[in-house]
């Protein structure tokens, strides 16, 4: 069955993960989930991820990580923009998630960026996702 939104997919399966307390998940593999991933880690978010090759479209596998008595970090992920309704943002507009406790993603005329990076840079672009 094909994804209609394959952002939301990722998210989903890695909130999915956390509540089930796995090691890590494998999602299937792309440029824009690969960059998705290494903001993340960047971030803190994840503890890392590895491109597997598999022939086809490729695995992208997240290990995930926990804090504290096995609490997963990550509190909240949502998707802003879906295909049916895009939602962008200018530099102005970019406001910090949760007082800066939390991230937006934004794909960007310079790549996925998160909205600290945004604002420092002066660009604006899609909302992809935020997370707490």
């Amino acid at each position: 069955m094909a994804i209609t939104d394959p952002i939301a997919d990722m998210l989903t399966r890695i909130r999915n993960a956390g509540k089930a307390k796995m090691n890590s998940v494998d999602i299937p593999g792309s440029k824009i989930k690969t960059e998705l991933a290494k903001v993340m880690k960047s971030e803190g978010f994840i503890r890392n991820y590895k491109f597997i090759k598999d022939g086809k479209q490729g695995i992208l596998r997240v290990y995930l990580k926990y804090g504290d008595n096995q609490s997963h970090v990550i509190f909240e992920m949502r998707s802003v923009s879906k295909p049916s309704r895009r939602i962008y943002s200018s530099a102005s507009d970019v406001r910090p998630i949760y007082n800066g406790m939390g991230i937006a993603i934004l794909s960007t005329s310079k790549g996925i960026l998160t909205d600290k990076q945004a604002r420092k840079e002066n660009v604006g672009g899609e909302v992809l996702c935020t997370m707490f």
